[in-house]
Order: structure tokens, then C-alpha cells, then sequence
């Protein structure tokens, strides 16, 4: 099914009824990344803006949930978390016969690279730093005066998350895989106590989901917000420490063998202290069953992307068969990561 789209004419009078102010539509444009939602820039008289919509085809459950999407940025409008500001949420009775949402153009910077390679040193730790303190504004975040109380289950988080991760790699595979189904059981055998903390939770916060302001280090806004809930605050912070022990080459983007000291990016060990000194909280114990947990999750999303490209179904088809040669890669450094444990 195509991705593209096609009925501009039609999707013009949509967006004129429901999006305040909207007029002119001039053109629609697919960005070329992203591999869940598909995302188009929109260009108009009245402005620019971004329309992300649910893939065409049969989806797997509690996948691609972009009002959910919509739901936490334009409850987090006005708090110390920066989003796009919320325009329109449509539901699937519109010209695209899908669910789809609209939100301001954020002009900015987006960093692909973790190495910042466009940046002088002296700027680099600026970046991590910003992207410290808004991930640790995130989990500061009162959720029952930001609405969403209800935004995610009560009990374990990381046991909840496990069997969903499972379930949807289960779903996904393509073909058996020994080191995934050694780091499954390890989970399930060495999860840890609820300790009660509850925060809402990005769900895939990294240095390219955020954008920042063009001449200053400062984040302007937080993107792709498909997979946040009410869980636990370590699986974003262990998520984004993945990139820190991800390999630089083979299309990673980590900053696994690079010299971090000679690029002026600070060392994990340094992110994390900075990190709970903000959130004014004690050494993390259990450091490496949070980080395996990351590396599995992230290899079951990728998973599910591969399988739609399989299905013909995927935004970005060239990408998703580049992420085939991540999955046991990922495996395997997890398995190495909790080897003796």
C-alpha cells in the first residue's frame, strides 16, 4: 500500500475545516525518515506544519497509536518539557482513511550523528546536557496535574513491558532466533521489585527525536511520542545509555569505540550521576538488567519493522532491511551484557 499522499485537493478542505487558521495548501511531503508512523511536512499559505498518520494496512495491536501521541504532547503544552504545539487530531473518517494528527513546524536542529561531528567540541556537552535535563524535567512531570493519570497500567512496569515485548516479537519473527529467546527467558527469571516509582516515559528518547534550537544548545522539542506511558523512569535513561555501548560503525549510531573524552561528550557513568543528582536520586542498582531490557525491547521494535517490511507495509523499506542486520547484533551484545549473571 502506498504511503504516499496522493488526494491533496481533498486533505486541503479537510485541514481548512479543522485546523485553525489553515489555508493554501501548497504541498505535502513525506520525510524520508521515520520508520513507524509515516510523517509529511505541509507547506501553506497559512504556514508549515506536520501531519503523522498510521501506516496503511492490518497493524499489530496497540501499535502505531498516534492519538495517543497527540494525547501527550498536548498535555505536556506549557510544562517544562518542550513539544510541537497540538492542531488538529483526526479520526479515521477523513481523506486519508486513517487516523492522523497535525501539529505546528518546529524549525530547528535535528542531530543524527551522536558524535555531533557539525558541532565544535566545546559545544557537544551542551547538547547532552540539555538532553539530560529535559529527560529528567520528563520524569518530574506531575501526571495527575498534566491529565494523565490514566495514561498507563498500575503494578511492575518492567514486568509489564516485558511480556508485551515478547508477545510482540513473538508475533513479528521471521525465523527462531537462540540469543533472543535466551535474553527472553533471562528477563523473566531476574526481574526486579516494583519499587514503586512511576513517571511518564518517552518510550524512545534519543538524540534524533529531539529538536534543537538553531543556534543554541537547547532542546525545543521532543518527538515521536508513540510508545510513552506511565512506567518506570530507568527505562528511558537505560534506553537512551544504550547509545554510549551501541557500535559507532555498521549503521548503530552509537558511541561504542569513539574516545568521548576527545570529542567532549560525557561518559555514561557521568550522564547517569548528572541525571539522578537533577532527580535527586541514589545510585541505581540493578544497572544491567534495565540496559539488557533496553537492548531486547529495541530488537523486538525493530522486529515488528522488518516484519512490515516483509508485509509490504513498512514507511521506509530500504531502512527497515538495513535494521534485519541490527537485531542480532543487539542480541548478542546483550547476551554478552548479562553473560555470568
Amino acid at each position: 500500500m502506498s504511503l504516499e499522499i496522493t488526494d491533496t485537493k481533498a486533505l486541503e478542505t479537510y485541514l481548512s475545516d479543522h485546523v485553525d487558521g489553515f489555508a493554501g495548501l501548497n504541498s505535502v511531503t513525506k520525510f524520508s525518515d521515520g520508520q513507524s508512523n509515516p510523517t509529511y511536512k505541509v507547506t501553506a499559505k497559512s504556514g508549515e506544519y506536520v501531519l503523522r498518520a498510521k501506516p496503511p494496512g492490518e497493524l499489530l495491536k496497540s501499535a502505531h497509536q498516534v492519538d495517543r501521541e497527540y494525547r501527550v504532547m498536548a498535555a505536556l503544552a506549557g510544562s517544562d518539557v518542550p513539544v510541537p504545539k497540538m492542531l488538529h487530531l483526526a479520526d479515521g473518517d477523513n481523506p486519508l482513511g486513517r487516523m492522523f494528527f497535525v501539529m505546528a513546524f518546529n524549525a530547528g536542529r535535528i542531530f543524527w550523528d551522536p558524535a555531533l561531528p557539525e558541532l565544535e567540541k566545546s559545544e557537544r556537552g551542551k547538547i547532552y546536557d540539555s538532553m539530560n535535563a529535559t529527560l529528567a524535567a520528563l520524569h518530574s512531570v506531575n501526571v495527575a496535574d498534566a491529565g494523565l493519570s490514566d495514561f498507563g497500567r498500575p503494578g511492575n512496569y518492567f514486568a509489564r513491558q516485558t511480556d508485551r515485548w515478547i508477545k510482540q516479537y513473538k508475533a513479528s519473527r521471521l525465523e527462531a532466533d537462540a540469543n533472543m529467546d535466551r535474553l527472553m527467558d533471562w528477563l523473566n527469571d531476574h526481574m526486579p521489585d516494583d519499587d514503586g516509582a512511576v513517571a511518564l516515559v518517552h518510550g524512545d528518547y534519543r538524540l534524533d527525536n529531539m529538536i534543537f534550537d538553531a543556534r543554541a544548545p537547547d532542546c525545543i522539542a521532543v518527538l515521536d511520542w508513540e510508545l510513552s506511558t506511565l512506567g518506570h523512569p530507568l527505562a528511558d535513561l537505560a534506553y537512551q545509555c544504550m547509545q554510549w555501548r551501541l557500535p559507532y560503525r555498521a549503521g548503530m549510531r552509537g558511541l561504542g569505540g569513539l574516545d568521548r573524552t576527545d570529542l567532549g561528550v560525557p561518559e555514561e557513568v557521568d550522564y547517569v550521576a548528572r541525571y539522578c543528582e537533577r532527580r535527586g536520586i541514589a545510585r541505581i542498582a540493578n544497572w544491567n538488567f534495565y540496559l539488557a531490557f533496553c537492548f531486547f525491547r529495541l530488537a523486538a521494535i525493530l522486529q515488528g519493522v522488518v516484519r512490515r517490511a516483509h508485509d509490504g507495509n513498512a514507511s521506509n523499506p530500504a531502512r527497515a532491511r538495513e535494521m534485519a542486520k541490527a537485531i542480532p547484533l543487539l542480541a548478542a551484545m546483550a547476551g554478552d551484557m548479562i553473560k555470568g549473571q
